[in-house]
């Protein structure tokens, strides 16, 4: 560990070699004068609180020399002289510079041994707007931003407990990236907690380039077929903090306004955040629905098109199930087209400006929709099931658990169209095996509280409970 000298010019000298002063624009440094004491400042333009800066460097000039020469280290002169509650004094010179690019202000003066650290940084951000993915009708419409500081306060100002943890970790050989593992020390999984931090401890990446996307690459069982999501991503501090108050650990990643929830389970994606704002009884219904919905959606169109090319298969009383229009391409083809005609709309739109994106939407839908019919392309039951299929999807508050279900459709039906009825049920088998077999990130098996079996967990999955008070 390299540790500051005792010569302030050789101090100087490295470290403004070091951070890139005078190379880089944005990196400051000055000269000061403190009781008849050279003194020096380093910080980044665009993180410093300039206000508060101001009025410690003009207390500082203002500084007596008589004041000064009792003055033996660092750590007695911040006590004395440094009015801003974060400071800390370093001798390790890599910790120093990494702490000055993170946004904290280094203060070195000649004679005085240490490096004081003041956090006076203000992170460039946004307002804490509700999230787009995650609006409810009622309850509270703030969201995570992409500082971790803020993220912090939002869950600290939902659980005022002592037990609530904030544990901050480094990742990233280069970027240094801020990760925080937020829990209640009297209720967390002593286990998973453990299993987590190594894991971190294990990440041997330059940067975390994708945020929390790529913390979740660089921890995710090696298990590149499985579709299923092994991560659960939350915007709403609400959502965040009942996944702590219930035992588990939120991982906040600087510059990502998602934070992580973990561990994650594939019966966490049946609940949504507006079902606790709506009494128990609707609440439950909402939920029901939504995974009836969802399953649906994952066997409609495999299902439609075994009956349809067997028409003797479809039973009286489901007379409306026949065969397709006729048209140009096989139904298997027109099948996978709409899948990935809905696919090319939805990125189509999210490249679109803002102000065109609902004049798109529709031009899209009515003459791609339009026209296929009309020309013989597509078949209009074929765009009927698909549009259920597609609006489907959006009652799926996780958009990886949705794009999962998607795969596996178009690969059941693919299955169902090369060797029929037995393609089809050995694919939902598959499908069953690769559910089953499914790794999580840390903690118990992907399907808990079905495997293995915990009742009273799987109810409070499936219904909407009432609050009850926690004595634990």
């Amino acid at each position: 560990m390299e540790v500051l000298s005792q010569d302030y010019e050789e101090n100087v000298s490295w470290l403004d070699r070091t951070l890139g002063v005078g190379r880089s624009c944005d990196l400051i440094s000055r000269d000061l004068s403190i009781g008849g004491r050279r003194g020096r400042i380093w910080l980044v333009d665009g993180f410093g609180l300039d206000a508060v800066l101001e009025r410690m460097n003009a207390f500082w000039l203002r500084t007596d020399e008589e004041d000064m020469a009792v003055e033996t280290t660092m750590q007695s002169f911040v006590d004395r002289f440094v009015s801003f509650s974060e400071v800390s004094v370093s001798w390790d010179l890599q910790e120093i510079v990494t702490s000055v690019l993170l946004g904290k202000t280094l203060l070195l003066v000649d004679g005085l041994g240490g490096g004081a650290l003041i956090d006076v940084k203000n992170y460039p951000g946004r307002g804490i707007n509700e999230p787009m993915d995650g609006r409810v009708l009622r309850g509270p419409h703030d969201g995570f931003v992409e500082a971790v500081v803020p993220n912090m306060a939002l869950l600290r100002r939902r659980i005022r407990d002592p037990q609530l943890t904030m544990e901050a970790h480094k990742v990233g050989l280069r970027s240094q990236t801020d990760v925080v593992l937020c829990y209640l020390e009297d209720r967390v999984d002593r286990e998973l907690l453990e299993e987590l931090r190594e894991k971190l401890s294990k990440i041997n990446l330059n940067a975390l380039t994708m945020a929390q996307e790529s913390l979740a690459e660089a921890i995710r069982p090696r298990q590149w077929y499985n579709p299923f999501p092994k991560v659960r991503y939350t915007e709403r501090p609400d959502s965040a903090a009942s996944c702590v108050l219930e035992g588990n650990v939120v991982v906040i990643v600087d510059n990502s306004p998602s934070v992580m929830l973990l561990p994650t389970r594939f019966f966490d994606f049946t609940q949504e955040t507006n079902e606790y704002y709506f009494p128990p009884l609707v609440g439950t219904y909402l939920r029901l629905l939504r995974v009836i919905v969802f399953v649906v959606s994952l066997f409609m169109t495999p299902v439609w098109y075994l009956m349809v090319v067997k028409p003797d298969r479809i039973p009286a009383w489901l007379h409306f199930l026949q065969e397709p229009s006729p048209s140009g391409p096989a139904l298997l083809w027109q099948l996978l087209v709409v899948e990935f005609l809905i696919d090319m709309l939805k990125m189509a739109s999210l490249n679109t400006p803002t102000s065109l994106a609902n004049s798109f939407s529709m031009l899209g839908a009515l003459v791609l929709g339009d026209f296929a019919v009309q020309s013989g392309w597509l078949g209009p039951e074929v765009l009927v099931y698909m549009a259920f299929v597609s609006v489907a999807a959006f009652t799926q508050p996780g958009y990886e658990l949705g794009y999962a279900f998607k795969l596996l459709r178009i690969a059941l039906l693919l299955v169902t169209a090369a060797f029929d009825i037995w393609g089809f049920v050995f694919g939902t088998i598959g499908i069953l095996v690769l559910l089953v077999t499914t790794k999580p990130l840390v903690g118990r098996g992907y399907l808990y509280p079905l495997i293995p079996f915990n009742g009273k967990a799987l109810r409070r999955l499936l219904i909407r409970e009432h609050a009850r008070p926690d004595n634990t």
